[in-house]
């Protein structure tokens, strides 16, 4: 699978350009005055470079990567330090990397592949005040970060799913506290429309997560785990004034996880994975089969201790 997607290519040539930019802020990524999100967004770019090292330039095509591989962010409870976890290109995730404590509060780190290399090239960073910024290459050769909104901390849930409107960027979606949830289409450099009503409701789950397609369709789902622990798939449509048609069951005995989350494809197999976390910290892959019906594999453990973590 490695050998067919032009993720190395792509990912080594913009990402080895940006470790040079580097150079000025190897060790603790979070340097006096760095904005959160550039500082992740370097430590990720970092790592890019040397794992499409490690897969080798194999593609013969340059084709567009439609589920990209993103790294997953542990928050410590205690210290608040940020741990990055890379995947080892296996399956799971090489050893954490500590990228120190963010200068201020931040709710959640939203990686985004627009130029669809597979890799992550910026993202959004949530943070506990309600900003919402954007991070993104630059002319520079560098990352830069922007504020792209405020109020945000109306929102108790926000990720991307991926392009939920037939664009090319990442757009987000949103749950407020009252179980609304809103959809915002992206522009390249991350400013976003007016948000769309989709629906209310969704204060029934205390989950959702997707990163990409679990359906074969070619378009991104979401998964959303309610409170007595069954989980929906909701499939996506491509429309962004209904994203998402009416829900499926997936299963039930969810409740035995704390959290679910989305890194994309873990595996590296073309399809979207779910990582799930029991409360005593035991860390499972399920990977994607690309079927609606049962779009999830049995579960791999990866890991244990991952209770110390916030896991975003």
């Amino acid at each position: 699978m490695i050998n067919r997607r032009s993720r190395a290519l792509r990912g080594a040539v913009a990402a080895a350009a940006v470790t040079v930019a580097m150079a000025a802020t190897a060790g603790t990524a979070f340097a006096a005055g760095d904005p959160a999100g550039t500082a992740r967004a370097k430590a990720v770019a970092e790592h890019q470079a040397k794992a499409s090292q490690r897969a080798g330039t194999f593609a013969a095509e340059d084709a567009p990567v439609e589920t990209p591989t993103f790294a997953m962010t542990g928050v410590h409870k205690q210290s608040s330090e940020w741990y990055l976890y890379f995947p080892n290109l296996e399956g799971g995730f090489d050893p954490r990397m500590n990228i120190g404590a963010p200068p201020v509060a931040i709710a959640d780190a939203i990686d985004v592949d627009n130029d669809k290399d597979g890799w992550s090239d910026g993202g959004w960073t949530v943070y506990k005040d309600g900003k919402l910024t954007f991070t993104y290459m630059g002319d520079d050769i560098d990352f830069n970060e922007k504020q792209v909104g405020r109020g945000w901390n109306i929102y108790g849930t926000v990720l991307s799913p991926g392009t939920i409107g037939g664009a090319g960027e990442a757009d987000l979606i949103a749950v407020d506290k009252a179980g609304v949830l809103w959809s915002y289409l992206s522009y390249p450099q991350g400013d976003l429309t007016p948000r769309t009503r989709v629906g209310g409701g969704w204060d029934a789950y205390n989950q959702i997560a997707g990163q990409g397609d679990l359906t074969g369709d070619g378009k991104a789902d979401i998964v959303a785990k309610d409170k007595s622990g069954v989980l929906w798939l909701y499939k996506g449509t491509g429309n962004y004034k209904a994203p998402f048609s009416g829900r499926t069951k997936i299963g039930g005995g969810w409740g035995i996880y704390d959290r679910i989350l989305s890194v994309g494809d873990l595996d590296f197999d073309g399809t979207a994975d779910l990582i799930a976390r029991k409360p005593n910290g035991d860390l499972f892959r399920y990977s994607g089969s690309g079927n609606a019906s049962a779009p999830f594999q049995k579960p791999v453990k990866i890991g244990n201790g991952f209770q110390i973590y916030n896991l975003l």
